[in-house]
């Protein structure tokens, strides 16, 4: 098991190395970096001054290779370096230092704030949608799949399978706009929810940030479609097939009741593609709603990335794809340890 966590650690960091290369070159060649941080005004030593400062008068190559050093945790910075980018982390050695760090994913061109700052105040807000819509699909979706698994052939498997497709048919930014129109617009006097809002409202009489679960309620409910149509079918297919293995037929001959060798036995063995389903989506979903957040004026991350590109705040952009990316790397190491625990066959691999 060890070995294969750690094959899939070195996986994880080419993967990590890849994305770095592919965001790097995709974004070269967009617009003029130097004016668009010193705006429609600014006179050519200014601009000679930021093109230095944003290493563009350097070569491609080294460019990329100044940009793989400030985002890697592990790099070596000059002390001049790790003052002027205010980079924090552990530093050893004298002039030139072997740094241990927070990725520095450089500066915002239209508010010059750090790009990592940016994205971890929004992270909070994707994070509460995210478990949100998750913990929706799972908590229905798997419970949904074994019935409709135990009832096959039932109007309530029928059902299922036919709310499942429509599910994975609609497209998010479609039911966002749908469910926001007609529960946060038309029925907005029956439903109490808005179009928009955050994780927070404004109190009245103190003026002070409250929390606000009512708001959450209608982007989760559209981000979780999706998977929650996903989780129902793998589920019920995983089932199935669990259901005709001749240990089944044993647990009931040895008079186990249904529910015991449904709930406890069977799906145990039938999660392996569930995790794989609740995992990925999770990732994807924590990624970046964009358009579910977009819709719904969410502060998270995806709404970051799109006012950014709307700005053509590249830097923002690029850090955003960067974190995506990491969590998708970590949500498969976690799939791999939850295999583990629920098939012992991955251990010996």
């Amino acid at each position: 098991m060890a070995q294969y966590i750690v094959r899939k650690l070195v996986y994880s960091i080419l993967v990590l190395i890849g994305v770095v290369i592919l965001v790097f070159f995709l974004f070269q060649g967009f617009g003029d970096p130097a004016r668009l941080v010193m705006g429609q005004t600014g006179d050519l030593k200014t601009q000679e001054n930021i093109r230095r400062e944003l290493y563009l008068d350097q070569p491609k190559w080294k460019q990329f290779v100044l940009y793989l050093n400030d985002v890697s945790p592990i790099a070596i910075h000059s002390k001049e370096e790790i003052t002027n980018k205010q980079l924090k982390g552990i530093f050893i050695g004298g002039e030139k230092k072997l740094a241990f760090k927070i990725p520095y994913l450089r500066r915002s061109y239209q508010s010059k704030r750090e790009v990592g700052s940016i994205l971890m105040q929004a992270l909070p807000g994707t994070i509460m949608l995210t478990v949100a819509a998750m913990a929706l699909a799972v908590v229905i979706g798997i419970p949904l799949g074994v019935l409709a698994a135990v009832r096959q052939n039932t109007w309530m498997d029928t059902t299922a399978i036919f709310s499942s497709i429509i599910g994975i048919s609609a497209p998010s930014f479609f039911m966002g706009i749908i469910i926001a129109y007609i529960f946060g617009f038309v029925l907005t006097h029956y439903t109490g929810l808005q179009i928009s809002g955050n994780w927070f409202d404004i109190d009245a009489e103190t003026g002070k940030k409250v929390l606000s679960f009512k708001n959450i309620i209608l982007p989760a409910v559209t981000l979780g479609i999706r998977p929650l149509a996903i989780i129902t079918q793998l589920t019920r297919s995983a089932m199935l097939d669990v259901l005709d293995q001749d240990y089944i037929r044993t647990a009931y001959a040895k008079g186990l009741s249904k529910k015991v060798v449904v709930w406890r036995h069977a799906l145990k063995n039938a999660l392996n593609p569930v995790i794989t389903a609740i995992t990925g989506w999770f990732a994807e979903l924590l990624a970046g709603a964009f358009f579910v957040e977009y819709i719904f004026g969410w502060q998270g991350i995806g709404k970051v990335t799109v006012d950014a590109l709307e700005k053509l705040d590249y830097p923002v952009v690029m850090g955003s794809v960067l974190i995506s990316a990491a969590f998708f790397v970590i949500m498969n190491i976690m799939a791999d340890v939850l295999y583990g625990l629920f098939d012992p066959r991955v251990k010996n691999q």
